[in-house]
């Protein structure tokens, strides 16, 4: 067996040079891959996104392949690329076979056993040196769609079966019972910390700036990359391409006073007090992201030529308006149900919303208002002369929300689709459960806090105020709006919603 120290010196400076602060990986991964060092059966090789995993080993094969060819040889099958199991299976079959450059054609491989046996054709008997090595990769195979519960398992397997394979699963966190087999390797590649974030960005440093020297350039450059790690890594920048790509993005703006001369390259502090609000709004990483004021302020800015009257009415309506460009239609459509639930009574349901009444029942039954057209007075005059006071109460829409459970609001959405749609819809059929467009519009407005989930427990109330949505028919939830935004809102569908509303 032989030593990695009696590797040509050269032969992983490369990888050293263009993968950085991941020595120590590279280093464990040519000992274990390669043929003649100390060759394993099965290689785990995991961490979280972007720390060079997938980039890494194939350079590293590539490099190893190329150093001798007759030794080692190997195969990438990456998940990401194969929709289903049988995808995998006869991808996997392709690639080994073009490695080999057999000519073979491959055929259908429907099954793990399948699987097995086109591989051992394949590698058990084209391989006679005892020292040639096969390397297996299945990049991402944890992400793997429609894959069956023995699929890592089995994978694990084939090296028992073959003896000169090894197969590498990269993964982002393995479980203790991974491959269901006996303490198989595993290297770990961490994520970067900011010392090696600036490392890293420091080896490719921009072109000089204009009355600068290369060195200033350069000094400039790290002190940049570390100011933009300590205020955007964690909103905007959390890998390192995100990362490089925010440098690239800010620096011709952070480096504006030195190019116009009224800067100095030196005077850093000076450049981060001036750019100091590109450093505090991530929106300029993204242009394509606008915040909802800045929509709202551009809209008004629009409409500065109309009439005084029209401006008027979009500045009483600007949050309702907002809140119905932004949601989608089965959302606001949803954010009405709900309003109704939680301001009608139950038994006002039949009366509202089911068919078997006549449409001329569904009227509003307008409270808060004395029949007679003035107070009565004690000595028998005015126009309510003789007639007792009639109780006053609040309008529903001003008290607060009552609370209902999530199956009436999907009832009232399903009864009153067809009507609200219009005639887009006019002749199909309405389903009457909650279907994969209204989970996602209900977990949308939870997690806009629209509509807010009540009781249940700790794990509902959690659920609730964390954003998430438990679908569940018998939850209780509260509408969290108002009357004029819900008013805007179901103006923007062409709704009177003052007209569903039973006081």
């Amino acid at each position: 067996m032989a030593s990695i120290l009696e590797l040509p010196d050269d032969l992983l400076a490369s990888l050293f040079t263009s993968f950085p602060c991941r020595e120590t990986q590279i280093n464990a991964l040519t000992t274990l891959l390669h043929p003649r060092i100390a060759p394993c059966r099965n290689v785990i090789v995991h961490g979280t996104e972007a720390t060079g995993k997938s980039a890494i080993i194939s350079g590293l094969l590539q490099t190893l392949h190329n150093h001798s060819p007759f030794d080692l040889k190997y195969s990438i099958v990456k998940s990401a690329e194969c929709v289903t199991a049988r995808h995998l299976f006869e991808r996997a079959i392709d690639l080994v076979g073009n490695a080999l450059e057999n000519g073979s054609i491959p055929g259908r491989c429907e099954t793990l056993a399948a699987l097995t046996a086109e591989l051992t054709k394949l590698l058990k008997y084209t391989e006679p040196d005892t020292h040639s090595r096969f390397v297996l990769v299945f990049d991402g195979i944890d992400r793997q769609r429609d894959a069956p519960p023995t699929l890592l398992p089995a994978l694990a397997r084939l090296s028992e079966i073959i003896p000169n394979l090894t197969t590498v699963f990269i993964v982002t966190t393995p479980s203790p019972s991974l491959l269901r087999i006996s303490s198989p390797p595993h290297v770990h590649f961490p994520a970067y910390t900011k010392a090696q974030y600036i490392t890293i960005l420091s080896r490719t440093p921009p072109p000089s700036l204009p009355n600068t020297t290369d060195q200033e350039t350069t000094d400039l450059w790290a002190r940049f990359t570390a100011a933009v790690h300590d205020s955007l890594t964690r909103p905007a920048a959390r890998t390192l391409p995100r990362l490089r790509h925010s440098c690239r993005a800010l620096w011709p703006r952070f480096t504006a006073p030195v190019a116009a001369g009224t800067h100095k390259a030196r005077e850093f502090s000076k450049l981060l007090i001036a750019a100091r609000a590109y450093f505090q709004d991530e929106s300029v990483l993204e242009p394509g992201i606008q915040r909802c004021g800045d929509l709202s302020s551009s809209l008004s800015f629009s409409l500065s030529n109309k009439t005084r009257d029209q401006d008027k009415d979009n500045k009483k309506s600007s949050s309702s308006t907002d809140l119905s460009a932004l949601l989608p239609p089965i959302a606001r459509h949803l954010l009405i149900a709900a309003y109704l639930a939680s301001h009608n009574a139950p038994r006002h349901d039949n009366l509202l919303f089911s068919t078997w009444h006549a449409s001329g029942a569904r009227k509003r039954r307008r409270g808060g208002s004395s029949i007679g057209g003035g107070p009565a007075t004690p000595g028998g005059s005015g126009p309510g002369r003789g007639r007792r006071a009639k109780h006053r109460r609040i309008a529903r829409k001003l008290l607060g929300p009552g609370v209902f459970v999530l199956e009436r609001m999907v009832a009232i959405y399903v009864a009153t689709k067809q009507e609200w749609v219009g005639d887009a819809d006019e002749g199909k059929v309405v389903s009457g459960g909650v279907d994969g467009d209204v989970g996602m519009a209900i977990a949308t407005l939870a997690s806009l806090r629209l509509l807010v989930r009540v009781g249940g427990g700790v794990a509902s109330a959690a659920a609730g105020a964390g954003g998430g949505a438990d679908l569940d028919r018998g939850g209780k939830w509260r509408v969290n709006v108002g009357w004029e935004v819900i008013r805007g809102v179901g103006r923007s569908m062409g709704v009177e919603v003052e007209e569903w509303l039973v006081e």
